[in-house]
């Protein structure tokens, strides 16, 4: 059970995530002003901190860059600022993904998913086999029968969340969302440009696929070339 702090001034908002995140088996702490995250952060020792960046004491940017200072633990920001300084400014502060007001639960706890699957383990997550496919997500490297595939960082992405999830069907808003961070559609288009790159370098084709399956108006599944 992953522990979650949730920091955010605003009650009715602390009370709906905490209702989403102990829903889903996360164990979940707030806090209110930024001084009381930063102690809850060192004594609590959190897996994740959801950070608002909007704080009565102390701007969120200032908590992150304190946080900073004494502790690598991921932070996702959630807050109302949606202009792209912020972004940048809260992503090169050491934010690990950022979230902009108002946002459905369910994208909250996609994004939460695929922090701690970045983070996850000592050593990082171990390497996944598929069929005759490998991904290695600590050396961000793939090889398919043992020869390595040369790709560019969205394709490893992309080929790495269909790995976490061979046999599964994975939405193209899914792969958008953890991919390219974009919540909402219109990015359907750049999607299918990287499924047939990764086709290519795959030795494969849409008339013929091998590991790369699309299911016709869902998305994508990765499975081996023997799966019916």
């Amino acid at each position: 059970m992953a522990t979650v702090l949730v920091v955010e001034d605003d009650a009715s908002i602390r009370s709906s995530m905490i209702r989403a995140l102990t829903g889903e088996a996360y164990a979940v702490t707030t806090a209110g002003t930024g001084m009381s995250a930063l102690a809850s952060a060192v004594d609590e020792t959190p897996d994740i901190i959801v950070l608002d960046l909007g704080l009565p004491d102390i701007d969120g940017l200032r908590v992150l860059t304190m946080l900073r200072a004494v502790s690598s633990v991921p932070v996702v920001v959630a807050t109302a600022r949606d202009d792209e300084r912020a972004i940048i400014a809260a992503l090169d502060a050491g934010a690990d993904d950022y979230l902009v007001k108002p946002f459905g639960v369910e994208q909250l706890l996609a994004r939460l998913r695929a922090v701690l699957r970045r983070v996850s383990g000592p050593d990082g997550p171990l390497p996944i086999g598929v069929g005759e496919l490998v991904v290695n997500p600590v050396s961000r490297e793939a090889s398919l029968r043992g020869i390595p595939i040369e790709l560019s960082r969205k394709e490893f992405d992309l080929l790495y969340l269909l790995a976490q999830r061979a046999g599964e069907v994975v939405t193209k808003r899914e792969i958008l969302a953890e991919v390219w961070r974009q919540p909402y559609g219109g990015g359907d288009r750049t999607v299918d440009v990287h499924v047939s790159w990764l086709r290519r370098k795959l030795g494969e084709s849409a008339a013929e696929p091998g590991y790369l399956h699309s299911i016709r108006g869902v998305g994508l599944r990765l499975s081996p070339p023997t799966d019916p």
